[in-house]
């Protein structure tokens, strides 16, 4: 099984809405932190572990499957660049060959992922440093970039700070948020308007009626 955090920053893969359809991606589709939330469907093929009729099964990215500078990349480092590597969570690689092969060739390609309820924004920080953890996006899944709006500023354009985070350097406490969110590859917009309340606090997640889709 994969960390339950992972480099996405997601914490529980359940409550942040991604059970345990999940992979890490090797660095070249993680994309420093720009591919957490991509949907990809897989199918397992030509090797004698693949499950007959070729099931699919689609993975949201929620980790980073690091690079193995010791081994070679056919051989041990998978994951090392240029290399396109998917390492499963055992319950979706189960979904398509016998997890008992440990690497089997796979065809892949980018789907819109689907998501049950809205977006969900987790807070840390404090009145003065906002740092978000952005969940259960659909649509395209990722994000290319993220603005944060309190009752009393304009918008105000958030730093990619690592994972699936964003941060803003600005005096937001006892405000109510907004926030404003572009997809990394469909380039939708998503807005958030008043999702957090004036008394937001560090460590709460609050959801918005909204995705992309």
């Amino acid at each position: 099984m994969l960390d339950a955090g992972g480099a996405c920053g997601y914490g529980d893969l359940y409550s942040a809405g991604y059970g345990t359809n999940t992979a890490a991606l090797s660095s070249v589709l993680f994309d420093d932190g720009y591919g957490c939330g991509q949907c990809y469907d897989i199918r397992c093929s030509g090797a004698a572990a693949c499950y007959a009729g070729s099931p699919i099964v689609t993975v949201t990215a929620t980790n980073l499957c690091p690079p193995n500078w010791a081994q070679p990349s056919d051989n041990g480092g998978w994951c090392n660049p240029p290399r396109v590597h998917f390492d499963l969570a055992k319950p979706a690689f189960g979904q398509i060959a016998d997890w008992h092969a440990g690497i089997v060739p796979v065809m892949y390609r980018r789907v819109p992922c689907g998501r049950n309820g809205g977006v969900r924004f987790q807070l840390q920080g404090n009145a003065y440093w906002l740092l978000v953890y952005v969940m259960n996006v659909g649509g395209g899944g990722d994000i290319a970039s993220m603005w944060v709006k309190g009752e009393k500023t304009d918008w105000i354009c958030m730093s990619h700070n690592w994972g699936a985070s964003y941060q803003a350097f600005s005096q937001l406490g006892g405000q109510a948020l907004s926030f404003k969110i572009v997809s990394y590859t469909s380039k939708e917009t998503l807005m958030a308007n008043g999702v957090a309340p004036a008394n937001w606090g560090a460590g709460l997640t609050y959801e918005a009626d909204v995705n992309f889709y």
